[in-house]
């Protein structure tokens, strides 16, 4: 027997092991000459890692902004995340370290900086004026929790309410906190027993900026006079408070209850409410009260200069409309519009044209942002219609379930989906322009077309143009469409495999050149399109079943070395039917009444109209066996030039000519090796009693234990619950985060043993056993041991024989062993170019052709380079490059002599392997379960990049991840956000130029004009020297331990990118004073409280002196 050495790489160089034997030295060293003839050209420094966008709708939302002069949109999440948008194409992903749940944003208008408010009491100054937005600086507070926070505009003073009723006063340029506390006993009055509870609002009258009204949540508001540093009037209601507004003439007020109601106050009529009004009570005779409601959430007041103010506000239906979905109210004089949401309203704001709260607001739009959505309301048009959404926020419309990335497309493609999903838009939107235009966008550095796939719970999926980082939606297929729906579930038949989501898709396999599309859905059904841009009306659906079981009789072994010869198509071993019948619940053989021979969904027999874009060639269903369900599919391949498709599950493999809708195979996987079986495995029958298989959704079994995920695929009980991608593909749980696996795997973990899964299958032309000279069409088969195999194909001639000759398939006998599962397969030439599959270009199917055209169209075939020595006597000119999920292979053809060899992982395991093209070279891309990204040199498989990632927390992640040429990579982070990242060092430095620009320089608009009387007698807003007031000589310093100041890490970056401004000038300075370090030191607790009390004897002593200044001595 030969041996073979594994080439072993190290720091780059190659060295061959000299311990082999004689006889095959000379054959090593010859093949050995020849490998090092690749050049590879993938160095290290080719690679480095970084997130480049993220996509979708912010996950658990829980904040929103705006600023009216740089129309910007900033949300702020659950999970400490904060998201930007400006026009479409301008949004940017930032994160705050603690992960704390964002409680309230507030943006320093026309600034370019934004605060947030944090759940653990910590508020952040964010810059803004750079691509990437950083940090300045934090301001932790210690002994109080923050409930509210109001930043006037124009002003650098934020006020910041707590929990215990207090109101805090910090200075946003040196995020540190002045002395001025307004605290809760002295705002309230003082014969009042109880506390007042949390501040929930703050805001400065629009008139009068000297005058603060605070709303505490029991119910009492009062409005605060700065100056003088007490209460000028108080407000008591009897319902809690949820939040208050000011009518822009700082004369009256509005506030929403806790009981449904809204009342309006008098600033000068404290006793009792002007008006209280319940939006949706239903009005009782004899004058009495309405009856309570919901909670009036949030209330808004804006006026105009023409017509009636606006009164919006969110929740305060009444008690009996239950099973309503949220609304949000709109009262324009006498009419009351109620819009309905799909989603629960997390908060809304109204979009004005001025950003003077003393103006008349002019509102024009309403954001409104739900748990799931973001919706805008034009308020300028009858009805109220919604803007289009021009961001893409709509990926998680339906539970993702797969993904697949495609970069470096034929460029005819995005134009092509765009036209046909151009017909798909709704109609009814608002014709004004998107109001959020803010930014601007970065410079296109990539000019290669990149397209997302994205499969979804209810069957749909949806074709994304992912170019120049962007993302925008082109087309949408509803694969569900050609299934009858059940009405009830009485009438659904028995024959689910999964409790709901029956349509769900697993896998998708797609040819971009062809633009043949292939899907396997979680009911064990396969669905064939092809793309056309003319309508048609398919009056049957082509459909096959396919019976795949895992049976051998002990008769039908075979005792030669050959692998038995295939059934042919049209035996008992494949029933099949190509127009849609009838089907019995139980087939003759099953006597006892078991389930046979049924598909688990029933194809629709009614004509179907099928429009432009992806229309069915061919559905394939796998049918219950003697009670047993068809097991979900593992692995989907097509391929147009040879027009077939193969799918397998861990029963078997099946086959199918999809342009004669024949079945080709269909194989026990058992039957695939013949008498070569390595496991000696006894024949046996399906069990009779079984628990149907799991789902896609709502399955949870805890996490997974680490012990667990390691063990060999080829150790005793194959009992991990992540190992094998092929168990991962049809039991992840897409809406939860744990590690799961389904209600009940079908089959024991010691039967599983020899239930060996099909994971991988590629069609290519490529040498099919030892002593081929010439390349073949051929398929390869992966399988959860680790096993390659090779199914040769033998096609008719093209055109009309190609429809009318059988297509002939074999195995081999070809065999190739790795450890682990198998999980994805190439092919390179001599010159370590990738061979692409053979494909049929695209040409529209529903128009007949001239008979030359035919002629033309000749299938491509890729061409194997013939070597250059005709002296040898094997000519090896191609190698399987093959990847599973503990290492990968380089294997020579025809010789089938392991050139290389790479243990990718031993004590964890590759989730995905992708084969793809980089800097005109081809790489193995790999992502570990332990969370590392690899890439390795082809053909030597040269370690190139191990970067430590991100680890898998939920099975989302290890679902969705995938790599895609020239360096880019994307995984679903969230249920409803896309997360690309890049492993190519060349776009991590464009990186830079592409990113949008958030902050764009912009005047502030004018202040409105007094008017001559105003001015004269004093009617216009009155200003406040907020310094004078809050400023440390006048109000002291602050206590030290009520918050603790946290320089930011913005870096001088950021205030490079600030180039004025409040924040810009203060934050050079921090900085120039860190870089010279002169840094300040710490006083001790007794130093403070001295300076303190000395501050506080100065002020005192200093009002003393100017109550008396002028005083006659008489006067004392």
């Amino acid at each position: 027997m030969r041996k073979f050495n594994i080439r072993k790489v190290l720091d780059g160089l190659t060295a061959v092991s000299s311990s082999s034997s004689a006889s095959s030295s000379s054959q090593q060293q010859q093949s050995g000459n020849r490998e090092t003839d690749i050049p590879e050209t993938l160095q290290s420094e080719h690679f480095q890692l970084c997130k480049t966008v993220r996509h979708g709708f912010p996950y658990q939302p829980s904040a929103l902004a705006f600023d009216p002069v740089q129309k910007i949109l900033a949300i702020g999440t659950q999970t400490g995340a904060l998201r930007l948008f400006g026009r479409p194409g301008v949004e940017c992903y930032c994160q705050h370290d603690s992960g704390a749940a964002v409680i309230q944003l507030q943006f320093l208008i026309n600034e370019g900086a934004l605060v947030s408010a944090l759940a653990d009491d910590t508020l952040h100054l964010w810059n803004l004026r750079q691509k990437r937005p950083a940090i300045l600086h934090s301001l932790k507070f210690n002994r109080e929790r923050i409930t509210f926070c109001h930043l006037p505009f124009q002003s650098k003073w934020l006020y910041v309410g707590t929990e215990r009723g207090n109101i805090h006063i910090v200075n946003v340029e040196s995020f540190t906190l002045s002395g001025y506390v307004i605290m809760w006993n002295k705002a309230i009055e003082l014969s009042s027993k109880s506390h007042p509870g949390p501040v929930v609002h703050i805001s400065d009258n629009p008139m009068d900026e000297g005058k603060l009204l605070i709303g505490y949540e029991s119910g009492i508001v009062v409005l605060w006079d700065l100056k003088s540093k007490k209460a000028d009037y108080r407000y008591t209601h009897d319902e809690a408070i949820h939040s208050v507004a000011w009518h822009h003439e700082g004369k009256q007020f509005i506030c929403s209850h806790s009981d449904g109601t809204l009342t309006i106050w008098n600033i000068k009529s404290p006793a009792k409410p002007l008006q209280t009004i319940t939006p949706h009570g239903k009005q009782l005779k004899d004058g009495k009260k309405p009856e309570p409601c919901k909670p009036i959430l949030k209330v808004e007041y804006k006026t105009a200069k023409a017509g009636e103010p606006f009164i919006i506000l969110s929740g305060g239906l009444s008690y009996d409309t239950v099973g309503r979905r949220p609304c949000l109210t709109v009262m324009h004089g006498k009419s009351t519009a109620v819009l309905e949401m799909d989603y629960s309203i997390v908060d809304f704001l109204t979009l004005c044209e001025t950003p003077y709260p003393n103006d008349f607001q002019e509102p024009y739009a309403v954001v409104v942002l739900l748990e799931k959505d973001l919706v805008l309301i034009d308020l300028a048009q009858n009805g109220y219609p919604i803007f289009e959404n021009p961001y893409p926020l709509n990926i998680h419309e339906s539970p993702v379930t797969c993904c697949e990335y495609f970069a470096d497309c034929p460029v005819d493609l995005i134009p092509a989906l765009y036209s046909v999903g151009a017909r798909q838009k709704r109609q009814g939107y608002s014709k004004q322009e998107w109001p959020i235009s803010g930014g601007n966008w970065g410079l296109i550095t990539q000019s290669y077309p990149e397209i997302i796939i994205t499969g979804h719970a209810d069957g749909s999926i949806k074709f994304w143009d992912a170019s120049a980082i962007t993302l925008q939606v082109l087309y949408k297929l509803k694969t569900a469409k050609v299934f009858e729906k059940s009405r009830s579930k009485d009438d659904r038949p028995n024959t689910d495999i999964v409790d709901e989501d029956p349509y769900a898709i697993q896998i998708i396999s797609w040819c971009p050149e062809s633009r043949m599309l292939c899907i396997a859905g979680v009911s064990a059904h396969v669905i064939i399109y092809r793309f056309s841009k003319q309508e048609v009306t398919t009056e049957v659906i082509p459909m096959l079943e396919v019976r795949l079981l895992y049976e051998i009789n002990d008769v039908d072994s075979p005792d030669g070395e050959q692998v038995p010869p295939l059934p042919t198509p049209g035996t008992g071993s494949n029933p099949q039917s190509i127009a849609p019948q009838s089907h019995p619940s139980t087939s003759s053989s099953s006597s006892d009444g078991l389930r046979d021979n049924v598909p688990c969904l029933k194809i629709k027999s009614s004509p179907l109209k099928q429009s432009v874009g992806y229309q069915i060639e061919l559905v394939i269903q796998l049918v219950w066996v003697s009670g047993e369900p068809p097991q979900q599919i593992t692995s989907l391949a097509v391929n147009s030039a040879y027009g077939l498709v193969v799918f397998g599950n861990c029963n078997g493999i099946a086959m199918v000519d999809y342009l004669q809708k024949t079945v080709l195979l269909n194989l026990g996987t058992i039957e695939l090796y013949g008498s070569n079986d390595p496991y000696r495995r006894e024949p046996r029958s399906p069990r009779k009693t079984r628990q149907p298989s799991g789902g896609l959704c709502d399955i949870n079994e805890g996490t997974a234990v680490p012990e667990d995920r390691c063990k060999s695929p080829t150790s005793a009980k194959m009992s991990r619950k992540l190992s094998l991608p092929t168990e991962l593909k049809p039991d992840l749980d897409v809406r939860d985060n744990s590690f799961s696996r389904s209600r009940s795997s079908s089959v024991t973990s010691i039967d599983k043993e020899s239930r060996e899964a099909i994971s991988a299958l590629h069609f290519c032309e490529t040498f099919t056993r030892k002593a081929d000279t010439s390349p073949s069409p051929c398929l390869w088969v992966g399988t959860t041991l680790g096993t390659v195999l090779v199914i040769a194909l033998n096609l008719p001639p093209g055109g009309e024989q190609r429809l009318l000759q059988p297509v002939i398939v074999s195995p081999s006998g070809t065999i190739l062993r790795l450890k682990g599962a198998i999980l994805r397969m190439a092919f390179l030439d001599t010159t370590g170019s990738l061979i692409p599959p053979a494909y049929e270009p695209w040409r529209e199917h529903n128009v007949p052709e001239d008979k030359d055209e035919k002629d033309k169209l000749k299938k491509r075939r890729p061409v194997s380079v013939s070597p250059s020595s005709s002296s040898q006597e094997i000519s090896e000119n191609q190698y399987a490059v093959i990847c599973s999920e503990k290492q990968a292979k380089v294997i020579s053809l025809p010789s089938q002599n392991c050139v290389h060899k790479q243990n990718i992982t031993e004590t964890s395991f590759v989730l995905r392997g992708d084969i793809v093209a980089l800097s005109n070279s081809v790489c193995l891309a790999c992502f570990c379960a332990n969370g590392h990204i690899m890439t390795f040199s082809l053909p030597s498989l040269r370690p190139l990049l191990d970067v430590y990632y991100l680890p898998l927390t939920n099975m989302r992640i290890a679902r969705t991840f995938c790599f895609t040429n020239n360096g880019q990579a994307l995984y679903l982070v969230s249920p409803t956000e896309i997360q690309r990242i890049t492993y190519s060092q060349e776009t991590c430095e464009n990186l830079q130029e592409m990113l949008g620009e958030l902050f764009t320089p912009v005047e502030t608009p004018e202040a409105p004009n007094r008017g001559f009387f105003k001015g004269l007698f004093g009617g216009g807003a009155q200003s406040l020297d907020r310094e004078e007031l809050f400023g440390e000589s006048a109000s002291g310093k602050a206590s030290r331990s009520l918050a603790q100041h946290i320089p930011g890490p913005g870096g001088i970056e950021g205030v490079k990118g600030a180039a004025s401004g409040v924040i810009g000038e203060l934050a050079r300075a921090r900085i120039a004073l860190d870089e010279r370090g002169q840094k300040l030191g710490e006083l001790d607790e007794r130093t403070a409280a001295m300076l303190s009390s000395a501050d506080s004897f100065s002020k005192h002593a200093h009002e003393m002196m100017l109550k008396y200044k002028d005083k006659k001595w008489y006067q004392f």
